[in-house]
């Protein structure tokens, strides 16, 4: 039996393009499972596939690799704390604040959310905490509470000496932030969650999508989009985001928050803003260069490298003028960041993040031509720029060219497995 067989159960079971985290990993995994059932080949292991949802959900099981930890892109759980104030206080008592994190995985995220908002002096009685994932192994693990090492990174963790109690195994999460948390086991493709539509005021989903192919994308955008309140916000991962404002969804204007909410009447009457897909402030994506590090001298014939008194003489450094590019494209203001996205390939030598934004500001005003030259120059200068990557293979998917899409869509799952790592 061929492969493609399995290939297609994924993509119908849980929406995986397969090409997003390397056939041969997904080889590798039936070889083991079949090897487990004492299956004489791939057509016996079909069979018992086909007779057995265990096996099904094993299966599943073996081809997800969840990888997460506490406070993961910490900004966006600093603008939550903001904005969960916020929303309280439009709410006013009617009711709690309800949140969601889907995929939920092993509990770093739900857990998480918990604690910021505890953090910032939300009352318990204030919020409830939705976690769903399709590995009931996952879910399991999160209701356990317990996490080794791995689950705590960086500097800053101050938050495990309030929330954690050190045991022999490692650290268990206190029962009054798992007291705010309710686990499900649940698929963002399963129609039932219709019954959900508007429940929740922020909705944490963050790479996932870099698992589907377009058209998964956005049926899993539309499905979020009906599960937020109104006045809802969605949270999503750093190299997500080109389906957005085709959708309706702006940026709440919150650097590296990665959070969107729907375009209000006026937005919609102009072009719709560009998504603004920023840099971890701890740890830069793979590919991206530090903004405390000397810029490169030029490559190729893209232009002169600029005088030194004449860079001095613009009051504005690179660093700055990158900034003010994403503050632009945040509030929404597109020809404010084109511009200054000029004006920075005037002053400086040519960078990827730059013409990445070219890129995300044509794709989203529509000139898909455009957007494309974009992108390339891009990936010209850092061929691993995950954003640039993720973009582009969707604008190849849109034209029909398959291998294209999937090729790139490989190349940015490399990139951000290098990245977790």
């Amino acid at each position: 039996m061929n492969e493609r067989h399995f290939f297609h159960f994924l993509r119908e079971r849980i929406g995986l393009d397969v090409e997003s985290v390397g056939a041969s990993m997904v080889e590798r995994a039936l070889r083991q499972r079949s090897a487990a059932l004492g299956a004489s080949g791939l057509d016996d292991y079909w069979l018992r596939l086909q007779q057995s949802p265990a096996e099904q959900q094993a299966l599943i099981e073996a081809v997800i690799v969840p990888e997460t930890w506490f406070f993961r892109y910490r900004e966006s759980f600093t603008a939550l704390a903001s904005l969960a104030h916020k929303r309280l206080a439009e709410l006013a008592a009617a009711r709690p604040l309800r949140l969601l994190s889907l995929p939920c995985s092993t509990g770093e995220e739900p857990y998480s959310l918990a604690m910021a908002l505890l953090d910032a002096g939300i009352a318990p009685a204030s919020f409830l905490i939705d976690g769903m994932d399709i590995s009931p192994a996952s879910v399991a693990k999160a209701s356990q509470g317990l996490y080794g090492r791995n689950a705590f990174r960086g500097d800053d963790l101050g938050f495990r000496e309030r929330y954690f109690d050190a045991i022999d195994e490692g650290h268990r999460v206190h029962d009054r932030v798992r007291q705010q948390v309710t686990l499900h086991v649940g698929n963002v493709l399963d129609p039932a969650l219709a019954s959900r539509e508007g429940l929740y005021d922020f909705v944490f989903c963050r790479n996932l999508l870099i698992y589907f192919d377009v058209p998964t994308q956005q049926r899993v955008f539309e499905t979020l989009k009906r599960l937020l309140h109104p006045q809802g916000v969605l949270f999503i991962g750093p190299a997500e985001g080109s389906l957005l404002a085709r959708l309706g969804m702006r940026p709440v204007g919150i650097a590296q928050s990665f959070a969107y909410v729907r375009q209000d009447d006026m937005a919609q009457q102009r072009p719709a803003p560009a998504v603004p897909i920023q840099r971890e402030p701890i740890k830069p994506l793979t590919g991206y260069r530090p903004t405390n590090v000397p810029l490169p001298r030029m490559r190729g014939s893209l232009g002169p490298v600029p005088d030194r008194q004449a860079v001095e003489a613009t009051g504005l450094g690179a660093r700055e003028l990158l900034a003010s590019i994403a503050e632009h494209a945040n509030a929404g203001n597109s020809q404010q960041a084109r511009d200054a996205c000029q004006r920075y390939l005037r002053q400086y030598p040519p960078s990827a993040q730059v013409y990445y934004w070219l890129g995300l500001l044509s794709d989203t005003e529509g000139d898909l031509q455009q957007a494309q030259v974009h992108y390339r120059k891009a990936l010209y200068l850092e061929p691993q720029h995950p954003e640039a990557l993720v973009h582009l293979a969707a604008l190849l998917q849109a034209q029909g060219d398959q291998a294209g899409a999937q090729r790139l869509q490989s190349r940015a799952m490399r990139a951000g497995r290098e990245a977790d790592r």
